[in-house]
Order: structure tokens, then C-alpha cells, then sequence
């Protein structure tokens, strides 16, 4: 077991799964337009997410208008900058229910990163933006948003860039070392 959790370089596992770890943040996108299929196919695989309790508790709209995600990364700077070559994106819309923050953010957070997975597997580019407090009644108001429904996270769709596609860190460097974050049974002894 231990080997098994020092690493899976050399595993099957390491194969079937190097599509999830390849998945990244894009930031940045070209003016090639998103497929109706693919938002389509993206909507799709957000409705299907799990969620607490299968309550199904967002609602999700796809934004095409170029004005609309323009305007978007105007209202939320810096976190909403993907917006600004974004030729698509999934707003994830959640009720205000009293009692349900923990498990709304949860479900929002599983559906967001589906989208990303799904966008990657279809030769896409996502990034997932923050709305922040003070940006979202702008985003509300942009999206029609229902007095007691909410957007907080956006996902930014299109074509990656050139530039987005580059790495961003040395090799070897994008992640802390696995000995550091992963764990066999317990918390090591004197380990911070």
C-alpha cells in the first residue's frame, strides 16, 4: 500500500487519469468561436454533477453575447479577466437559502469543475472565475438574476491561446513535492 501511495508513475492508473492532472486553468483564449454542441455538451455535464443530497440546487446560463462577457470582466477585475477573450461561459446561478452555504458552495464547486474537465476533454480552454461580493450585483443584474438567487462562479469558455497554453512553472515545479501532501494512514510524526 505504501508503494502504491509514493507513486502511480508507473501504473495503468497514471494513464487512465493523466487527462485530470493535465487539466488546467486557461485564462486566456482566441476568437475562434465555441461550438453549440460543445455548450450544449457542457451544460449537460453540469446538470449531471452530484450534489448534496441530490437537491440539484443551481441553475446554469450559457453566455454567448460578447458584450455580456465583456462586460463581466469589467465588473470583477482582476478574477474575472479571462472574460476579456472568452468566447463563451456557464454562470452558475445558487439559491440564497438560509442554512445551505456549506452545501451550495460544495455542489458549485463539483459542477465548476466538471465544466473545466469537460471543456479540456472536448479540446476547450476553462477557467473558473470568482465573483466577488461587490461585483456581483453588477453580474446579477447583467444575467437577469432573481432577487434570491446568486452567481459566484463563472466558467470562462473558448480556445486556448498560444500564450495560455505555455507553461507557467519549470517542469517539475507546478506542484509541491507529493511527499509533502500525501500521506499513508496517518499525519507524520513532526510533519507541519
Amino acid at each position: 500500500m505504501t508503494e502504491i501511495l509514493q507513486t502511480t508513475d508507473s501504473r495503468q492508473g497514471d494513464t487512465v487519469l493523466r487527462t485530470l492532472r493535465r487539466t488546467r486553468q486557461i485564462r486566456e483564449f482566441t476568437d475562434e468561436p465555441v461550438d453549440e454542441t460543445d455548450l450544449a455538451a457542457l451544460a449537460d455535464v453540469a446538470r449531471w454533477s452530484g450534489s448534496s443530497a441530490n437537491t440539484q440546487p443551481w441553475r446554469f446560463i450559457v453566455i454567448r453575447d460578447e458584450a455580456t462577457l465583456r462586460a463581466i470582466a469589467d465588473a470583477g477585475m482582476p478574477q474575472t479577466r479571462s472574460f476579456r477573450t472568452a468566447m463563451a461561459a456557464i454562470a452558475i446561478a445558487m439559491p440564497g437559502q438560509e442554512g445551505k452555504a456549506v452545501s451550495h458552495a460544495y455542489d458549485e464547486g463539483r459542477a465548476a469543475e466538471r465544466i473545466l474537465i469537460g471543456a479540456h476533454l472536448l479540446g476547450l480552454g476553462a477557467g473558473i472565475a470568482w465573483i466577488l461580493a461587490a461585483a456581483r450585483g453588477t453580474v446579477s443584474d447583467l444575467l437577469h438574476i432573481p432577487g434570491e438567487w446568486r452567481v459566484r462562479t463563472i466558467v470562462a469558455l473558448g480556445h486556448p491561446s498560444e500564450a495560455a497554453l505555455r507553461p507557467k512553472s519549470p517542469a517539475g515545479k507546478a506542484r509541491l513535492p507529493r511527499d509533502e501532501v500525501v500521506f499513508s494512514e496517518r499525519w507524520p510524526e513532526g510533519s507541519i
